[in-house]
């Protein structure tokens, strides 16, 4: 099992961040969840707030939305759709 994830983080209009990391934390409409390599699939609705991303290579990247989106993870592959988002780091 690799200790990676796919991520990508889109927009209606745009690709807002994508690539690969080892791990990925988002609010839900239930709460802050993390995401690792190996998570069980899962489908969530995103809250307004900031998706914290761990790249591959050990940087963050953080991209904020306001008005939350949907997360889905099957296979080690993280989408997020978002209605829109801006990186913030």
């Amino acid at each position: 099992m690799t200790n990676l994830i796919q991520v990508n983080v889109v927009a209606a209009d745009r690709e807002i961040w994508s690539g690969e990391a080892s791990m990925v934390v988002a609010k839900t409409a239930e709460g802050e969840i993390g995401l690792l390599a190996g998570h069980e699939p899962m489908l969530a609705i995103l809250a307004p707030g900031p998706i914290r991303v761990t790249a591959a290579d050990g940087s963050k990247v953080v991209a904020e939305t306001e008005d939350g989106g949907f997360l889905s993870m099957e296979h080690d592959n993280v989408t997020l759709v978002v209605r829109d988002a801006h990186l913030v780091s």
